[in-house]
């Protein structure tokens, strides 16, 4: 199977069938500009009739045995595992990411597929004390219903089965807009994996489209009860409102600027391994990279050395070849604006250690130093092979500098003590942080989600039976109630 020919098409009500809008996205592949395929985009009257057939099925899957419900998510882990070779391949060609990348997230879809299969017996309800003499309480867990999910291109198939996977689980319906940059990976191809796994027709609906087709369509419609959007902090900040606007709750997963630590005491040589991989990995196009390299002065000139001699052995290129540790951007405006923001760091007084260049979506590594304290870069989030190293004076200035910014999704410390360094990690202030550890990790049990202009809620384990289920009270009276009149 080609899955840029025989996937280019909307997934509505089980059917594959050609959008109805005006006009096509054209999925090109980032590094050579090949065009992947053609597909023409879904209109406001298919969002409905993806929602529409969503709620009709759900019920009837929410009715299902859980035991029965996870059969599905079992065969979708046989189906990666046969394909994994030709979903290697889509996603190199789609979003350019190296072998190295492709790997690692078809090693955590496979992980969330297995806890999706755990998550459907997890929905439990638990009977509650009374007050009233004779009354029996009972608090179910139950589907929300249906559940819109919007992802994002930089991890598209993991990150739309991460939501995806766990809503099914619990009993409800999903309708999935992948972003328009990778609809294959991040959308047809998770509705044909669980397609071929056995989940009935009609209970996950993939449209791809654009807001300058169907607005805000996808957030308002009355079906859906939750929305799930991973991406960036201003269009989170746009999906929060419009869903609040809506009664509907908002999952949040939005952007980062992480810090990664290294203190005095630190093993230097194993901090810039974890560091050049933090901030270098997929291109650094990673919401948990770290954009901030925060490194104590007693080991400042050692760590930048070492750091500097790493990042210039990093092959940069064609994601194809397994030796690349480096390919291109999704696309050229984001080049152009990574290229743009190093260059006004530069102007603005920065010191370079390492510059990259630019050829077409391929942006080099760039280290830079002795940033201005009111750089605007230290102050977003980087989608980029852009290095800030910050050096500071002890672990107090550390920690304000990691602090120092609107976000707070991730983070590491680097430190010969673990007490020390948790100590440190408990005075950061994001959702996740790891002692003696990249920036970038992520577990199918552990609760995922930020601080700040980092997001709403968490994902993962308990948190998605939290994400996607509601309680219902039912009380039962054994006997008459006396009332007063």
């Amino acid at each position: 199977m080609s899955y840029f020919t025989d996937l280019a098409l909307q997934y509505i009500d089980g059917e594959w069938r050609p959008g109805n809008g005006s006009w096509d996205i054209i999925d090109f592949n980032p590094y050579d500009g090949e065009k992947l395929a053609s597909i023409t985009v879904a209109t406001t009257d298919e969002i409905d009739q993806a929602y529409r057939a969503a709620e009709r099925h759900q019920p009837a899957w929410a009715a299902t045995n859980p035991y029965s419900r996870r059969v599905v998510f079992e065969r979708a882990v046989r189906i990666i595992e046969d394909r994994e070779q030709d979903i290697t391949e889509a996603i190199i060609a789609e979003l350019g990411g190296t072998r190295l990348k492709a790997a690692f997230e078809l090693h955590l879809a496979k992980e969330f597929l297995r806890e999706a299969i755990q998550l459907a017996l997890r929905a439990e309800g638990r009977i509650v004390p009374s007050p009233v003499d004779g009354k029996e309480n009972r608090v179910y867990r139950v589907p929300v219903g249906v559940v819109g999910v919007i992802s994002p291109f930089n991890f598209p198939f993991l990150l739309s089965l991460k939501s995806v996977a766990p809503a099914l689980a619990l009993g409800n319906a999903v309708v999935l807009k992948p972003h328009q940059n990778t609809p294959v990976c991040g959308g047809a191809l998770v509705a044909k994996v669980l397609e071929e796994a056995g989940l009935p027709p009609g209970l996950l609906n993939v449209v791809i489209t654009d807001i300058a087709e169907i607005g805000d369509a996808l957030i308002e419609h009355p079906v859906p009860k939750v929305i799930s959007f991973t991406g960036s902090d201003k269009v989170g900040r746009h999906v929060a409102t419009v869903a609040a606007s809506h009664f509907k709750k908002a999952i949040l997963e939005l952007g980062g600027n992480s810090a990664l630590l290294v203190l005095d005491d630190a093993d230097v040589d194993y901090a810039v391994d974890a560091a050049v991989f933090s901030r270098f990995v997929h291109q650094g196009q990673v919401c948990m990279a770290a954009n901030r390299i925060v490194v104590d002065r007693a080991v400042a000139a050692e760590f930048t050395e070492k750091f500097v001699a790493k990042v210039n052995t990093l092959k940069v290129g064609d994601p194809q070849d397994p030796t690349t540790h480096i390919g291109p951007l999704i696309n050229s405006g984001q080049a152009e604006g990574v290229t743009a923001l190093v260059d006004q760091t530069i102007e603005e007084g920065a010191t370079v250690l390492v510059r990259g260049g630019t050829e077409g979506n391929v942006v080099s590594p760039s280290v830079l130093t002795d940033v201005p304290a009111d750089a605007p870069v230290l102050q977003q989030e980087v989608f980029g092979p852009v290095a800030l190293i910050i050096p500071v004076d002890g672990e107090d200035e550390a920690v304000r500098v990691a602090n120092d910014t609107p976000y707070g999704l991730g983070g590491a410390v680097h430190t010969g003590d673990i007490e020390r360094g948790i100590a440190v990690a408990r005075r950061i202030e994001s959702g996740m942080v790891h002692v003696n550890d990249s920036t970038v990790a992520d577990e199918p049990i552990v609760p995922f989600g930020g601080e700040k202009h980092s997001g709403l809620g968490r994902l993962n384990g308990e948190q998605m039976v939290e994400a996607f289920t509601t309680t219902k009270w039912i009380s039962i009276q054994h006997g008459r109630s006396a009332y007063p009149f």
